[in-house]
């Protein structure tokens, strides 16, 4: 729950102080009145807001710090007897580890994850997955400048501001170490996407500070991991991947860094997907990538640029296809219309600022508020999108898969109109299943 407060009525004798009552066995029940508890310390301190948990049916919880023991997650809510090893998410946190190439961080990180608990005899339980991956390169004393001084556009003075204290060490909870735990789960969720209802999801850089790769050299149909994982910054062109490449290798030997931009598409999701006003699958999908670290913008679909067209130049026209289905003939809508997937290749484009721990000099600001200056030491990434491309796709499982459970619960619980609706059944191969 996100908050304590006692909002419904209790029933008391008249109050002896502010925040006891009871009933005693000689009390004349008609001298009794409502009255609501008050509790004995301040309402400032009854918000329990932690921040570290995602979904609702598919529930992810992410721990650990930066130069901590390790780093993991907890998952709840995971269906059983679905086939799960540590490789099926070593795979993916391979492409997030430190220090693979040369435009990376150099921290050395095998990042070598043990599942716990929830997964027996190879398959998972339905009870809680627990995902640990050990901290075994950490260097503490490079960030004793920066226990005094804060880093600028870090989060090292807002941390401060809302507890009053924080893990100096790698920026702790707001170091990218963090997303371990996110893309360890989202490797489940993808998978459970993927045996589900063959839905596929690949992200890749489209955008390094001024090189930016244009959308028609792309064919969303034919995309491939292959060609995303065939250069260091992970863009599918070859052409332009040598060019974000020369472009990082530019700020890296200065002590700077660059920003860009990951894209990201989801083939093959079902229909339906998303709920109207508050809880549409745009607002999840922005909510999950924007939750990410150096996060800064997020379109989907035709985005900013479908505001210079007109409405007859923006609108999807629809046809029937040869299976007899409604598709769009165009997808500026992005594969969603009114908050819910209508079954056509989902895209959107998530920006992420230039990594803010640098070791060029810049002003800044001690812990006891005086100015100074600071060169940052450390071990950081000169752009953070060719490790944010994992990222990306993990928490756009999560969302999709939490949502799947919701339309299925919702939807599916009698038959559907097949005039209509999907139906959801799993395209899972009987052998698949072990019972």
């Amino acid at each position: 729950m996100a908050s304590s407060l006692f909002t419904k009525p209790f029933l008391t004798v008249p109050r002896t102080d502010s925040f006891t009552a009871f009933v005693s066995p000689n009390s004349d029940l008609r001298s009794l009145s409502t009255v609501y508890l008050r509790p004995r310390f301040p309402k400032k301190l009854q918000i329990r807001a932690a921040g570290s948990t995602y979904g609702n049916h598919f529930r992810v919880t992410t721990y650990g710090e930066s130069h901590g023991g390790g780093v993991g997650c907890v998952i709840d809510g995971c269906p059983p007897r679905i086939p799960l090893s540590e490789a099926d998410m070593q795979e993916d946190l391979d492409r997030r580890r430190p220090g693979q190439s040369r435009i990376t961080t150099p921290r050395k990180e095998t990042d070598t994850c043990k599942i716990f608990s929830g997964v027996s005899e190879g398959v998972t339980t339905g009870t809680p997955i627990h995902v640990f991956v050990p901290n075994t390169d950490q260097r503490g004393n490079d960030y004793s400048e920066m226990s005094l001084a804060y880093r600028p556009s870090h989060a090292d003075a807002t941390y401060d501001m809302k507890y009053g204290v924080r893990s100096v060490q790698g920026g702790g909870r707001s170091s990218a170490r963090e997303t371990i735990g996110r893309v360890a789960s989202g490797a489940v969720a993808k998978k459970i996407l993927k045996k589900f209802a063959g839905t596929e999801i690949l992200a890749y850089v489209s955008q390094v500070h001024k090189i930016i790769l244009p959308e028609e050299l792309i064919d969303n149909d034919t995309l491939t991991l292959d060609q995303i994982e065939s250069n260091i910054v992970r863009c599918p062109d070859p052409e332009y991947a040598e060019k974000m490449i020369a472009a990082i290798d530019a700020v890296r030997v200065k002590g700077d860094s660059v920003g860009g931009v990951v894209t990201c598409i989801v083939r093959n999701c079902p229909r339906g997907l998303g709920s109207p006003v508050f809880d549409k699958l745009e607002a999840e999908l922005a909510k999950a990538a924007m939750s990410l670290p150096a996060t800064k913008g997020f379109q989907f679909g035709s985005g900013f640029a479908g505001t210079f067209l007109t409405g007859s130049e923006h609108n999807d026209e629809f046809y029937i296809d040869q299976n007899g289905n409604v598709r769009t003939r165009t997808n500026r809508s992005g594969g969603i219309q009114g908050g819910i997937s209508n079954g056509e290749i989902i895209n959107m484009r998530v920006a992420f600022k230039p990594t803010s721990t640098i070791s060029k000099k810049q002003s800044t600001v001690t812990r006891d508020k005086k100015e100074t200056d600071l060169i940052a030491r450390g071990r950081h990434d000169p752009c953070v999108v060719p490790r944010a491309v994992p990222m990306v796709e993990a928490m756009v499982a999560l969302v999709l898969v939490d949502q799947l459970m919701a339309q299925y619960a919702q939807s599916n619980l009698f038959p559907v109109n097949l005039d209509f609706q999907e139906s959801l059944s799993a395209k899972l191969e009987t052998e698949e299943v072990p019972f």
